[in-house]
């Protein structure tokens, strides 16, 4: 199945209409968030690289042609109009892993409105998704505090796909590794795994498993010792390290229970054997709102494993996100819908200290202490520079994090920084609001 294809068939239906009524000007649609989820200080951009990937390659070619024909139920000439369409527009964009508000535009498209229209589906699905758990994965790396996080979610991911794009996001805001083979090879990420609870459960005990194990990779090991009885466990991994002096690196995994008493008990008994440099590593559950506790505890746990819950962003699947249309042939237009207002024209968000954000029209000149945020990435269909890499996101993500005032960066009730509109902005969202009304009466 073609990129071209995966879209709203109302995107389809109003492309055919503009075609047909020579709609053909340029057209600006912003995608932004309207609200920040409960439990959102803030977001972290993500998803820019794949979306301009998306955007270089967009071309409606026959097949696609032919699949659109079948959906509407028409025929295939119908859908002629659409054939060779091509993606030639200017993206102005946030970067990735840079921190993002309420209300901010994270991306504007400026084409040929069909062009425009058409590609609407697949931009709000790739930045959305990976927004969504980029922010969820970065709100760990704050309740870590510090201490190493390992991408587990490959399993619980929704498809493949999504867990290509977890391992990815999740190294974005800094973790150390990731389960997911295709991803630690694609992108670079250190691979990072053991065994599973079947794996013990086939041998006649942990000890033959344990052995076994370090048999067969005689480097670092970590064992999983809750398959039964986690302190025997942890007594029997201790035994076999002991025995086989593995080095340094080795480690034990703790993974269901009270992984916080568990932890104090397993360090004791590691220490007691002279096993002080072996690791405790902690997974089952857990996301940024566990391992918080955990840390503020001070359960002595080394690395933490995160899965299900960060690479399905658990308690906030979904972003409240919209591409809409801001300027059609050098006419700023706006929504008045309740609840769904929207504000006309090009924007930028110019970034003060503390994330002290105004949002402006993208022809302003920023207010002094600021940067613009949005930058230009692609124009005329082409990126205006290489593919970006994973170091630099971060390093953006870093700066912005550390920016953050204290109370965004809560994990329990953050209070987020509102950005503020600029003078301009709102005299000329004022005056299109009042030509519309008019107009409509």
């Amino acid at each position: 199945m073609s990129e071209v294809t995966s879209t709203d068939l109302y995107e389809v239906t109003m492309v055919l209409s503009y075609l047909r009524e020579d709609m053909r000007a340029p057209a600006t649609f912003s995608l932004f968030v309207r609200d920040l989820p409960p439990g959102r200080g803030f977001l972290v951009a993500a998803g820019l690289e794949p979306a301009l990937d998306y955007l270089s390659r967009f071309l409606v070619g026959r097949s696609d042609i032919m699949e659109f024909a079948e959906a509407l139920r028409r025929p295939v000439e119908d859908l002629e109009p659409l054939h060779g369409l091509s993606f030639d527009g200017q993206v102005r964009a946030v970067p990735e892993g840079r921190l993002v508000l309420a209300g901010e535009p994270l991306l504007e498209v400026t084409a040929p409105l069909p062009q425009a229209q058409l590609v609407e589906t697949y931009l709000l699905s790739l930045l959305c998704h990976q927004t969504a758990v980029s922010s969820k994965a970065a709100r760990c790396v704050l309740a870590a505090a510090g201490r190493p996080l390992v991408d587990f979610s490959l399993r619980r991911n929704h498809g493949p796909a999504a867990g290509m794009q977890t391992a990815r996001l999740c190294a974005l805001v800094g973790f150390a590794g990731t389960s997911n083979v295709a991803a630690a090879t694609r992108y670079g990420i250190p691979a990072s795994g053991t065994m599973a609870h079947a794996y013990i459960e086939t041998f006649a005990s942990e000890e033959n498993a344990f052995r076994a194990f370090a048999r067969t990779h005689p480097g670092p090991v970590t064992f999983l010792v809750d398959t039964y009885d986690t302190d025997r466990g942890v007594t029997t991994a201790a035994r076999v390290l002991s025995d086989l002096r593995l080095g340094p690196g080795c480690g034990i995994r703790l993974d269901s229970g009270d992984l916080g008493t568990l932890a104090r008990r397993a360090r004791t008994a590691l220490d007691a054997a002279g096993l002080a440099d072996v690791r405790i590593i902690a997974s089952g559950g857990l996301d940024e709102y566990a391992v918080d506790t955990l840390v503020r505890d001070g359960a002595p746990i080394d690395v933490f494993a995160v899965g299900t819950k960060v690479g399905t962003a658990a308690d906030a699947p979904y972003l409240d996100a919209a591409y809409k249309l801001v300027e059609y042939d050098g006419r700023p237009v706006m929504k008045l819908s309740t609840a769904k207002v929207t504000a006309p024209a090009p924007k930028q968000v110019f970034r003060g200290p503390g994330l002290r954000d105004v949002v402006g029209l993208a022809n302003e000149e920023p207010p002094e202490g600021t940067e613009p945020l949005l930058r230009t990435v692609m124009r005329g269909g082409l990126r205006t520079e290489p593919p970006d890499t994973l170091a630099a996101a971060r390093a953006r993500f870093e700066a912005d994090l550390a920016a953050l005032p204290e109370a965004a960066r809560r994990i329990e009730g953050p209070v987020p920084p509102v950005p503020v509109v600029s003078t301009r902005l709102s005299a000329l969202t004022t005056v299109v609001r009042h030509r519309i009304e008019a107009r409509t009466g």
